[in-house]
């Protein structure tokens, strides 16, 4: 009867973080999901209330007005349009770090501890028991064959049923005769 229960892996929080963000699993996606919509104005809260401000502190505080010109100076005519090849990162910016706010909320307050959960909950889990192969059985039947002709071959004994040793194919090498 042999287990097969592996000893569970230890891990970091940030490598879990990370396997989390880089597999897709279509469950932990789906969460990610519900609990993001359910989160959303508190990440936006915090991306307008505490995020904004600290950058602000260096330029603007509204991330959407941050950009780079590629092409010539970046101007805006009266009528509202651009001249010049407009590079709007800060949008881009403002989403990066709202997702990745939303993903480290789900992460933390979400997966990791139903990961947690699910391992103590293996750990109490009993070691299931694995059936015997045929090898293993074989096995078991041969060696009960080899004992019963050692008890039968032993002095006094009536009968003389013979077992015929095998060659590799499962063949008999010797003739059975019947006593």
């Amino acid at each position: 009867m042999s287990t097969t229960t592996p000893p569970p892996e230890k891990k970091s929080i940030l490598a879990g973080f990370k396997e989390f963000l880089m597999r897709g699993n279509v469950v932990e996606l789906a969460v990610a999901v519900v609990v993001g919509a359910a989160f959303s104005k508190i990440v936006d809260a915090v991306v307008q209330g505490f995020i904004n401000p600290l950058v602000g502190a260096i330029g603007t505080q509204d991330l959407d007005k941050y950009h780079s010109c590629l092409k010539g100076s970046c101007k805006v005519g009266p009528d509202g349009t651009t001249t010049g090849v407009l590079l709007n990162w800060g949008p881009v910016l403002s989403a990066s770090l709202t997702f990745l706010i939303t993903a480290a909320v789900v992460y933390f307050l979400m997966i990791l501890p139903m990961n947690k959960y699910k391992e103590r909950q293996a750990a109490k889990a009993e070691p299931v028991e694995v059936p015997k192969t045929e090898v293993e059985l074989l096995t078991e039947i041969r060696d009960a064959l080899i004992t019963q002709r050692t008890a039968e071959d032993e002095p006094g004994s009536q009968a003389q049923a013979t077992v015929a040793p095998q060659r590799e194919g499962g063949v008999s090498t010797e003739k059975q005769t019947d006593a």
